[in-house]
This record gives C-alpha cells, structure tokens and sequence, in this order.
C-alpha cells in the first residue's frame, strides 16, 4: 500500500515543483479615461498593484512607503502625486494638461487613482505618455482605455512605447 502510495505522490510532487519554476508574475496596469463635455473634464481612473508601485516608490525615493498599511510613511499621498503627474501626461489639442489628483481607494491588491483635467473646449487631438512602473518591470504593460467624443479607443503602453497620439 505505501508503495503505490508513493507511485501517486511522487508524480504529483515533481508536477507540482516544476511547474513552480515556470510561473512569471503579470505586470500590468489600467487606466480609463473619458471625455465628460457635459461636466466639462476629462475623468481618469488608473488601478495599479499595491506591491508594485509600492516597488517603484521605493526605489525612486529610497524609502520603505508601507502602501495602505498602518505604517505607511507621512508624505506617501503628495510623493504618489508627483510619481503619477512624472508618470502619466496628457496633451488635449497640443497643450500640456494638468491632471489634478482627486482621491485614491484600494480594493484587494489595487490601489484606483482617480484624477481630472478640467477642460471646456471640444477635443480635437489627444495625446497620452504613460510610463507606469516601466522603470522598475521590462515586462510592464499599460493598457489604457479611451472613450472621447463618443469614440472608444484601446492602447498598450510598453517600456518601449510610451506615447500615443489620436486625432478626432
């Protein structure tokens, strides 16, 4: 009995141990953006992971931040602020935007970032540079989800292409 036993386990093992060797982490995040001309602005939600955010923080500041944690350090909101406008810039009809911050949530391992740019004017050309956490991950991708002038639009943002221009 403890022969066939084994038989089954050690198969099970080594499936499970090998397969661990395999498995790579997905590096992504996603942000909404669209174009309220009723409200006047443009609304942007972005979700990124806590852990890897907290990573470039770290990195980028050289201090332990402890994201949503009891021990998260003092400033955490205003450095996360200048991480995000470094990280993420808009141009509306070939001017620079300013992406005003709003609120931030978490929900499990994602922290949602809601900001906004106040803009009265009908969107002609839009362009997005978005750089989330490609200094810390190779693999790490944006996917970025549009939705202005009643057009919807989709973008993956990589390490290695970072800006896209739409024209409407």
């Amino acid at each position: 009995m403890k022969k066939k036993l084994l038989h089954f386990i050690i198969p099970i093992f080594l499936v499970v141990v090998l397969s661990s060797f395999a498995w790579h982490k997905f590096y992504v995040s996603v942000t909404q953006i669209d174009y309220l001309p009723n409200k006047k602005r443009v609304e942007i939600t972005s979700r990124i992971f806590i852990d890897d955010l907290e990573k470039a923080l770290d990195k980028k500041y050289k201090k332990k931040f402890y994201l949503t944690s009891t021990r998260e350090i003092e400033n955490a909101e205003v450095l996360i602020q200048e991480y995000l406008k470094e990280k993420i810039k808009i141009s509306i009809n070939k001017k620079a935007q300013n992406i005003e911050y709003l609120a931030r949530e978490v929900e499990g391992d994602v922290l949602i970032f809601y900001t906004k740019i106040a803009i009265s004017k009908k969107i002609n050309t839009f362009e997005i540079y978005n750089s989330l956490l490609t200094d810390i991950y190779k693999e790490q991708q944006n996917i970025v989800h549009l939705n202005i002038n009643g057009n919807k639009n989709s973008f993956l943002f990589t390490n290695s292409d970072t800006n896209q221009k739409i024209d409407y």
